[in-house]
């Protein structure tokens, strides 16, 4: 985890460089705190009928919380098990007037269901979090829902001790932003 008061936009590449040799953090899983958080998407196409290509480029929250470069568009080519994602979180979720933190996170799953797509990642070391976050749109009978499902703990003593004040409020900010997005982007296309 690194602070910086500018945008590092032009930084983007060389930060990912970085963190693609940076190990995921050690954690137990039974040990991590789980939340579930859904959003109902208000459709009428079928699962395999949706353009989906929007979540596997890791457009899920919006750029005034979170920008990011992943591996797979680095490389030009599909998301892999094992790619990097370089994020660059603003807090506040201002982008000209707030601190930039950046950290990383490792796709450790692509699920590819009939009536559930999606992927889930890992937090690197120097995370803010202790975490694994799987993102998935769901078919359930005839809904559609985009589902963010989390186990995590504070991955260090100042984010444990400001948890219950700020890290808890904002994270959970920043999901329901999440959840706005997405449906959004599904209900447009």
């Amino acid at each position: 985890m690194k602070f910086y008061l500018t945008d590092r936009k032009e930084h983007f590449k060389k930060h990912l460089d970085y963190l693609k040799n940076q190990p995921v953090r050690v954690y137990d899983r039974d040990k991590l705190s789980e939340k579930i958080s859904t959003v109902e998407i208000a459709v009428t196409k079928t699962l395999d009928r949706l353009d989906l290509t929007f979540l596997f480029n890791y457009a899920i929250f919006p750029e005034n919380i979170m920008t990011y470069l992943t591996q797979w568009q680095e490389e030009n080519r599909e998301m892999q098990i094992g790619d990097t994602i370089f994020q660059q979180a603003y807090i506040p979720p201002f982008r000209n007037f707030s601190q930039k933190i950046i950290f990383g996170v490792r796709i450790n799953e692509i699920i590819d269901e009939p009536h559930r797509k999606g992927f889930s990642y890992e937090t690197l070391m120097g995370h803010v979090e202790n975490s694994i976050s799987t993102f998935t749109i769901e078919q359930l009978h005839n809904t559609i829902v985009f589902k963010i499902r989390t186990y995590s703990v504070p991955g260090n003593f100042l984010t444990k001790l400001l948890g219950p004040f700020f890290s808890v409020p904002y994270q959970a900010y920043c999901t329901r932003k999440a959840l706005e997005n997405v449906k959004r982007q599904i209900e447009k296309r």
